[in-house]
């Protein structure tokens, strides 16, 4: 059980919560997880500091809000919730794909886009 992460930790749900909780949580952790949250006064006081970390983003909170997004799309979805709950009593680790998208620095529509997966394949597979 050393390899599978506590997702239920991680939410700081029980192991018994519905899904109307586990998504309570989840929308709680990214208000307080999220930098956009933060009212931009982080970024100014970064910024009047000169520290470049500001631009880059913390890469232990991007790790944390990663995490809180993993956990809540397995325990969301029943079946994956249940291979989940069956992986976590026999010790095999769950590894859900996560694949970040780089912006290219322009407009280009809502912050967070919604799309059905597409596996692909290459030398990144």
């Amino acid at each position: 059980m050393t390899d599978v992460p506590d997702y239920y930790t991680i939410l700081g749900v029980g192991r018994d919560a519905t899904r109307q909780q586990i998504s309570h949580a989840y929308r709680a952790l990214m208000r307080s997880h999220h930098p956009d949250m933060d009212g931009g006064q982080a970024d100014g006081d970064n910024q009047a500091r000169g520290n470049q970390s500001a631009s880059t983003g913390n890469p232990g909170q991007r790790d944390e809000l990663l995490r809180i997004m993993q956990a809540f799309n397995v325990l969301c979805d029943p079946g994956r919730r249940a291979d989940y709950d069956r992986r976590l009593a026999a010790g095999a680790p769950t590894i859900i794909p996560v694949r970040r998208v780089r912006s290219t620095g322009g407009p280009s529509g809502p912050a967070i886009r919604v799309t059905p997966v597409r596996w692909e394949s290459g030398p990144w597979a």
